[in-house]
């Protein structure tokens, strides 16, 4: 009873996915879970607690009325950390009864304790009372996801200076907060307390952020930030943080001082690889905790062991991690499974949203693809001038030669839903006439793409004749 054809450590989004699919394969499944609950990193510290913190911050601060009422206006006068989190804990309550029921329905069982490798095929687990048991495999699934890099000399107590995952239990809404790194955890954050109206700086060492963004796009998104009074300290390393009891003070180097009640450190995140005992199933892992696998097979060094989700690293999204857990469970059962498509979108759930999918303009302009963009803008959209939107904006990167879609890339309200449309056209190989020919729901913010492919069509011109079909590159 205590082998399994699958065992699979962690519960989180490739977790859940690749046993969920090995057990629809009629497989005898098992979940190791160290937390209290299942659903990993994603439902209880990550991606469903900061964008449900994210979402509340915008009803309460009423965000999303202040291009018709102005700046000052609220929808709750006084917002304490008590309202952010009253709506957390009723979605984190309503994700894990979820997984749950689908765990039970498809006959997976779960075992809550910390899980290591005794050997290649042995996994050992402990309980919290410090009971031992044994489980062997035919397959085994690492997918432990990632947990916040703490620096030592950084002085976390989770009152004053938090990492990404203690910010979730903020004792108290601060009057002012600094954020040590300009990632995509630290930009979201920085936005959500820009959105409460607390007086927040940026700090990154490097002399950029968010480099992998369309930069026109970047450029759109920063300028918005700076008019809302946000201070960003770029291009300087963090010396020291220290406490004191009126607040707390980093000092960055050339000895410039930021002081801020309260600061968030998030310069990172390391795979929860420590624990697993990996030398002893013949495996290692990298400085940051990630292993290295087959991009295709999820496969790891040793053949019956995948690996999936953060802990493999880029582009560490719950989207894809998902299909990696499903591609690896089908080829760890001798099942066939699609491979990946070639451009999957990006979301950054920051106020604005970002989010993007394709080449960006930089990489087209690298590998000499002859191209033309086009821009919509939403306050051009009646439903964006019906919602109060000042900003926001569509771009997309079309060939010249063959007039397909190259890249979509979108900032503004709904930019993680809109994104989809362009999405199903670069990956269904579809073209500049598509938009301009087809008809959208009016007034929507989706208008935006044929506003934007309509700019394009202008510049290059309608007399080029229409591509056919191709499989080829883009180019």
């Amino acid at each position: 009873m205590n082998h399994f054809d699958l065992l699979v450590i962690g519960s989180g989004p490739a977790g859940r996915r690749a046993a969920i699919q090995a057990a629809k394969l009629g497989k005898r499944v098992l979940v190791v879970e160290r937390g209290r609950r299942v659903g990993g990193v994603s439902v209880h510290t990550g991606t469903i607690p900061s964008k449900t913190l994210r979402e509340t911050a915008l009803n309460l601060s009423g965000w999303r009325e202040r291009g018709f009422y102005g700046r000052s206006y609220r929808a709750q006068k006084d917002i304490g950390a008590e309202d952010l989190r009253a709506r957390l804990h009723i979605t984190l309550n309503h994700e894990v009864d979820v997984l749950e029921h689908q765990f039970a329905r498809n006959q997976v069982k779960t075992l809550r304790g910390n899980a290591s490798f005794k050997d290649a095929r042995t996994v050992q687990v402990s309980s919290d009372d410090g009971d031992l048991s044994s489980f062997t495999a035919d397959n085994f699934l690492i997918a432990v996801g990632t947990i916040p890099y703490r620096p030592d000399d950084i002085p976390f107590d989770a009152q004053s200076v938090f990492d990404s995952d203690d910010i979730l239990e903020l004792p108290r809404l601060p009057r002012s907060i600094a954020i040590i790194g300009a990632g995509v955890i630290g930009v979201e954050y920085a936005t959500i307390f820009s959105a409460l109206d607390v007086p927040m700086t940026l700090i990154e060492p490097r002399k950029t952020m968010l480099d992998f963004i369309d930069q026109e796009l970047l450029a759109d998104f920063t300028s918005q930030l700076r008019d809302r009074g946000m201070a960003m300290r770029f291009g300087s390393k963090v010396e020291c943080v220290k406490r004191s009891d009126a607040g707390c003070e980093i000092t960055l180097e050339g000895n410039r001082k930021i002081r801020a009640e309260m600061v968030l450190f998030a310069a990172g995140r390391v795979g929860a690889t420590k624990s697993l005992n990996l030398e002893s199933c013949g495996l290692d892992c990298d400085h940051r905790g990630r292993l290295t696998v087959n991009p295709k097979t999820l496969q790891t060094g040793v053949p019956h062991i995948y690996a999936a989700g953060d802990v493999i690293g880029f582009p560490s999204l719950a989207s894809t991690s998902m299909e990696q857990g499903r591609i690896a469970a089908c080829h760890a059962m001798g099942e066939p499974a699609h491979e990946p498509p070639e451009f999957f979108p990006y979301g950054i759930y920051s106020v604005p949203e970002i989010s993007t999918v394709g080449m960006t303009e930089e990489e087209v302009s690298e590998r000499g693809i002859p191209y033309e963009c086009g821009i919509a803008r939403f306050r051009e959209t009646s439903r964006g001038h019906i919602m109060g939107l000042d900003r926001g904006m569509l771009k997309m990167l079309f060939s010249l030669k063959t007039r397909r879609l190259l890249g979509c890339h979108i900032v503004g309200e709904g930019a993680t839903e809109l994104i989809h449309i362009g999405q199903a056209v670069l990956n269904l190989k579809g073209t500049l006439d598509y938009f301009v020919e087809s008809t959208f729901n009016y007034p929507t913010l989706a208008e935006a793409y044929k506003i934007a492919a309509l700019d394009a069509w202008n510049r290059m011109g309608a007399a080029q004749p229409k591509s056919e079909p191709s499989t080829h590159s883009a180019v």
